[in-house]
């Protein structure tokens, strides 16, 4: 029953033995038998409630100590006794990987750009890191689509859950958790019964709990009733509270008022939009990323004219180094400007707009403006429809909620899974790097 969990206890074991008195781990902590892991905690089973009691009131510091520096990704542990009431988890298991978004690596401190337009904002972030809690509770980031407010979430969740381990972190969308918050609400019989204590537990027993994009709650009231309480039981608590949003606080008009003062009461911080020194050191950074070296003029073309969504730029780039692959030839101004159909020096092009991409789209794809639009869910439709989507936000920058509008009333989470999608997948395919591309080409050609 146990095997499964050997691999975990025998390197606690080990920590274990360096910190805690030889007399008192032979005798006590030896003979612990790992059964389970619950809530980021290990489940050791002792042989008898005397021994429990002697773990619990002398030893749990140190073995909590253990468990953290065994690097095992685990927090703390829980003494059981077989058939006891008194020793048995008490804690429901409150899946925090499944409900928390996954975090992504590359989200750094380090790797975000820091700039005049951002370094207060940035600053603001690296302290409550180091500080969860106790700075500035809540922090409010806002700042338009595109200039780092994921990053920096992201950022703060990383940092602490690499030099903090022991605290317990949550970084997750307003999306999901609305979505969490319906099921809580529905689910009604056997197992679902617990749904709604398991979403209230955990998002109220964590130390750090970072949400973004909560513009998405506007005008739902249920998910905020929710969300006002556990904002409540964990201030009080002096948990770090983390928030995102697109506009200030108190443009929020369709929040309620007990929470859009409750965020005015922490600190506010907006990311304005990169100067033209910053934006090349980002188109820098993500061309070393990719491992390109990009020389320093065709970096300017490429911010020339440019909006200030940094996604709209590394698309700019993207765009760029396909060329560089499919020509077989390095990166210089000739071939950037070739790539975005563009002359240097010239004035800016006449505006795109939605209407030229969707004909470009559909043109390109061979599909009607109906199937592109509607509900056709062939792959090559589906294909083509997440292109458009793709587009849409990379050349325009648009909103979200407008982009989900102009492809046929869609959602915000379905915008951005295909933009998403498509990113991701130019990176490593080079066919649908090349409809991407091609596509483009077609709009800034009409």
């Amino acid at each position: 029953m146990a095997g499964q969990f050997d691999f975990l206890w025998n390197n606690i074991r080990e920590r274990a033995k360096a910190l805690v008195n030889p007399i008192s781990y032979s005798t006590f902590i030896e003979n612990l038998v790992p059964v389970d892991v619950v809530n980021k905690k290990i489940v050791l089973q002792a042989e008898s409630e005397l021994a429990a009691l002697t773990i619990t009131k002398n030893h749990i510091d140190k073995l909590r100590e253990a468990v953290v520096s065994a690097g095992v990704g685990l927090t703390g542990a829980i003494i059981v006794v077989e058939g006891s009431e008194t020793y048995s988890v008490n804690e429901l298991p409150d899946a925090v990987e499944e409900s928390s978004v996954a975090l992504d690596p590359r989200y750094t401190f380090e790797s975000f750009v820091v700039g005049s337009s951002n370094k207060f904002v940035f600053a603001a972030a690296k302290s409550v890191a180091e500080n969860p809690g106790e700075n500035f509770n809540p922090l409010y980031i806002y700042g338009g689509t595109g200039l780092g407010k994921t990053h920096l979430m992201q950022a703060i969740a990383n940092d602490i859950s690499q030099k903090k381990p022991s605290l317990k972190v949550i970084y997750t969308t307003s999306e999901k958790f609305l979505n969490e918050y319906v099921d809580s609400m529905y689910a009604k019989k056997g197992a679902g019964r617990d749904n709604e204590t398991r979403f209230r537990n955990r998002y109220r027993n964590v130390d750090v709990l970072l949400i973004d994009d909560i513009q998405f709650w506007a005008g739902k009231y249920g998910v905020q009733e929710a969300f006002f309480h556990a904002f409540n039981e964990l201030f009080s608590q002096h948990k770090q509270i983390v928030i995102s949003s697109d506009c200030p606080a108190k443009e929020l008009t369709t929040l309620e008022e007990r929470l859009r003062t409750r965020f005015e009461g922490g600190l506010i911080a907006d990311i304005q939009p990169p100067d033209l020194e910053t934006k090349i050191a980002i188109l820098k950074r993500k061309a070393l990323e990719k491992k390109f070296v990009v020389p320093d003029d065709v970096l300017a073309f490429l911010v020339k004219n440019s909006d200030n969504n940094v996604r709209t730029l590394e698309g700019r780039l993207n765009t760029v180094i396909f060329a560089s692959k499919l020509h077989e030839e390095p990166i210089s101004l000739p071939l950037a400007a070739a790539a975005l159909q563009e002359a240097i020096g010239t004035d800016e092009q006449e505006e795109i707009t939605p209407d030229a991409i969707i004909r470009a789209t559909c043109s390109y794809f061979n599909t009607s403006k109906e199937d592109l639009l509607g509900k056709n869910k062939r792959q090559e439709i589906v294909r083509a429809r997440q292109v458009c989507t793709y587009l849409l936000c990379d050349m325009l920058a648009l909103p979200l909620v407008t982009v989900g509008k102009l492809m046929g009333g869609r959602d915000h989470s379905t915008v951005i899974y295909a933009r998403d999608k498509i990113a991701e997948l130019m990176r490593v395919n080079d066919k649908v790097a090349k409809d991407v591309n091609d596509v483009k080409s077609a709009v800034l050609k009409q």
